[in-house]
């Protein structure tokens, strides 16, 4: 149960005075329906009222807050020209300018002979003072509840800034006097203040500095946030370990075949991976792991070699893809491989019917499939495994956790090894997956050649057709990737379109074209004819992945790399250097660059590491879209910036983790703070996990 405390904070927005049912909604839609959410809407600017000049020394374009006299209201000839009042002090005249005025109440407001003090933007217009609309006019008593520095607020359209700075502070107005939560010697040693009144100091900043994500208000709140992410994870992952899981542990023939099957020799860290992940299925609890890995860098093998734990111990394994492309390059890569070895491998995807399908269904049911590989018509009713051990995930953050879930459900305390070509920055590893232990792979498989990256301005499109044209006369194959735009495949897919008539017009029917809204038999055709067919350029939309292991590819032509996040274009530029022959990605963007988009390229210009790129993007970028897209699976932070305070973050995990050695059922004073701390950040499903929760 939420404590009582939490109760008035967590009410809708309309119980707050003068927030009614359309102010309501407009709060909904910029900060969410309750009090608290008013809470983390933090301020993003300041006006300073504090410059009280004469009127002759107001500068044009400054705010400024002026004691006058009001001479005259002067009324507007016609309706479209403004109301004005005139106004005086002791240097000079401010005319105030009111368009579409109530003038009943500009008369009680502001009544001749009387003196005010304004407070607004003065501009000058023929050496005439003017303020349009003033902020404040109050009476000269009233001055000092004006000369002040007032927070200014992200907005929505049709909300203005005085009923949300309104709502706001009937919002703070009622946030409680909380047990303290952090490690006294800790925030001493920070200089932090107590959570109500680092909050109140959040939005009343004094000065530019108190915006700073650095200022010890907003690093306060930001530690309480991470805390409270890291405190629920631990005690989330605390939970499946409990988990009774099942010992697997085999005599490693099949994987001795395997090996010797293999091309190449595993790398060291390929090897360190599969005997973390050996230990995790030797151990007794259930395997939650994450395979991180570098496009090429050997996911796939790994994920094989771990599924041949399960079946030495006479148990089936399963490996999910989220796109139908993918699950059939994972099952062109491991059929030959699972064969050498004596193993029985199934595809099944959406796209299989009829009888065929059935075959599948009967030799799973029947455990006549030793390896199960498909999309996620894997998780399908109707879908029985003989037993299922072990599931492997690829591309975690394109499928929901509820997915991951239904698939291990299939099987008895089925173990989980996900697997990621997405490079992911420490702190997010932290935030979005630490329920999970973690493996990297960070070498290359010998035999990968560099690739050469170079940006050019879309203007010399003439010259980089000429160099394609070189490039396939020459027998390479190349990789055109047209423009992406934010949240319109109708688009993405209109620029492919057009591109592919282009090259056709110049290539003939060399030229091939793959986007999302093809036929899965239309796709395949194409991939085909482009793997080892006619098609020697593939023009194709970001909407698919274009995750086929074609060694011939040797270009990479990406239109618009501005556009695109750094993980993907590092994603894309994997796509090549997989054969003997040299590699070059080319990435035209369209003048002018932008700062933050001209370093992200002489970034991916200068480094082929996935990891150190996925740092840069997440400081250049910001968490919510690293991955990609803002429905990939991370948590929301309202306060905290992982760009920014990502010191904190290991901090938090560093004290959690501690402090559960100490009280593991947060049963002491901390430990109670620290559950109302969880419920204020809506992280409270973890509390069901403490055993006294």
């Amino acid at each position: 149960m939420r404590p009582q405390v939490l109760f008035p904070l967590f009410a809708e927005v309309t119980t707050l005075p003068g927030v009614g049912p359309r102010l309501a909604r407009l709060i909904a839609k910029l900060a969410g329906p309750r009090v608290v959410d008013l809470l983390w809407h933090l301020p993003s600017g300041i006006i300073d009222r504090r410059f009280t000049p004469k009127i002759a020394d107001a500068p044009s374009g400054t705010v400024a807050t002026i004691t006058v006299t009001v001479e005259a209201h002067l009324p507007a000839e016609n309706r479209r020209r403004p109301y004005k009042v005139r106004c005086a002090d002791d240097s000079g005249f401010l005319h105030l300018v009111f368009f579409h005025p109530r003038v009943d109440y500009l008369l009680r407001t502001l009544p001749v002979g009387a003196t005010r003090v304004v407070s607004g933007r003065v501009e000058r217009f023929g050496g005439e003072a003017q303020m349009a609309h003033p902020d404040h006019i109050v009476a000269p008593e009233a001055l000092s509840s004006v000369r002040t520095v007032e927070p200014v607020y992200p907005l929505t359209e049709g909300l203005t800034p005085k009923p949300l700075a309104r709502a706001i502070k009937a919002a703070l107005d009622r946030a409680p006097e909380l047990d303290e939560w952090l490690d006294a010697a800790f925030r001493a040693a920070q200089g932090w203040r107590a959570w109500r009144a680092a909050l109140l100091g959040a939005h009343a900043p004094s000065d530019l500095q108190a915006l700073d994500p650095a200022h010890p208000d907003r690093r306060r709140l930001a530690y309480d946030e991470l805390l409270a992410n890291q405190l629920a994870l631990a005690l989330i992952r605390r939970h499946q370990k409990r988990r009774p899981g099942r010992v697997l542990s085999g005599d490693g023939a099949l994987r001795r075949r395997l090996t010797a099957a293999l091309p190449f020799t595993l790398t060291a860290s390929q090897g360190h991976a599969l005997d973390e992940i050996a230990a995790d299925l030797a151990s007794g609890g259930r395997m939650l792991r994450l395979l991180q890995g570098d496009v090429g860098s050997g996911k796939t093998v790994v994920a094989l070699l771990a599924m041949a734990i399960a079946l030495e111990a006479g148990a089936q394994a399963a490996l999910m893809a989220p796109t139908e492309i993918l699950a059939r390059q994972h099952h062109a890569v491991i059929a030959p491989l699972a064969e050498a070895a004596g193993l029985r491998v199934g595809l099944l995807t959406g796209r299989a019917k009829g009888k065929a399908r059935e075959a599948v269904l009967a030799a799973l049911a029947s455990g006549e499939i030793d390896i199960a590989i498909g999309t996620h018509a894997l998780f399908q009713t109707g879908v029985v495994f003989h037993d299922l051990a072990i599931a492997v995930i690829d591309e975690q953050h394109r499928f929901g956790v509820h997915q991951r879930l239904d698939l291990g459900e299939k099987g008895h305390a089925v173990h989980m090894l996900v697997m990621t070509a997405t490079p992911i920055p420490r702190s997010l590893m932290l935030t979005a997956y630490g329920d999970m232990d973690g493996s990297r792979l960070t070498e290359k498989p010998a035999g990968r050649q560099p690739i050469t990256t170079r940006v050019l301005p879309i203007g010399r499109l003439d010259e980089v057709v000429a160099a394609v044209r070189r490039a396939i006369d020459a027998g390479a194959k190349v990789y055109w990737v047209c423009p992406l735009v934010e949240g319109s495949e109708a688009v993405d897919l209109a620029a492919a379109v057009d591109r592919h008539a282009a090259l056709r017009a110049l290539f003939g029917d060399r030229v091939g074209l793959v986007h999302g809204r093809l036929k899965g038999t239309e796709k395949d055709a194409v991939m085909a004819a482009f793997a080892g067919g006619t098609v020697d350029i593939l023009v194709a939309t970001t909407v698919i992945e274009v995750g086929v292991d074609v060694p011939a590819a040797t270009v990479m032509v990406v239109e618009h790399a501005e556009r695109f996040g750094l993980a993907q274009l590092h994603q894309l530029r994997g796509r090549i250097g997989r054969g003997a022959a040299p590699s070059t990605c080319l990435l035209l963007y369209a003048p002018p660059l932008g700062e933050t988009a001209r370093a992200r390229l002489e970034v991916l210009r200068r480094s082929d590491d996935g990891f150190h790129i996925a740092e840069e993007d997440l400081r250049l970028r910001g968490a919510g879209e690293v991955l990609g897209t803002r429905q990939s699976g991370l948590p929301h932070f309202c306060l905290a910036d992982l760009a920014q305070h990502g010191d904190l973050l290991a901090t938090a995990r560093d004290d959690v983790k501690l402090l559960l050695e100490r009280d593991p059922d947060l049963a002491g004073d901390r430990g109670q703070a620290l559950r109302t701390l969880l419920y204020l950040f809506e992280r409270d499903a973890a509390v069901r996990f403490l055993r006294s929760g």
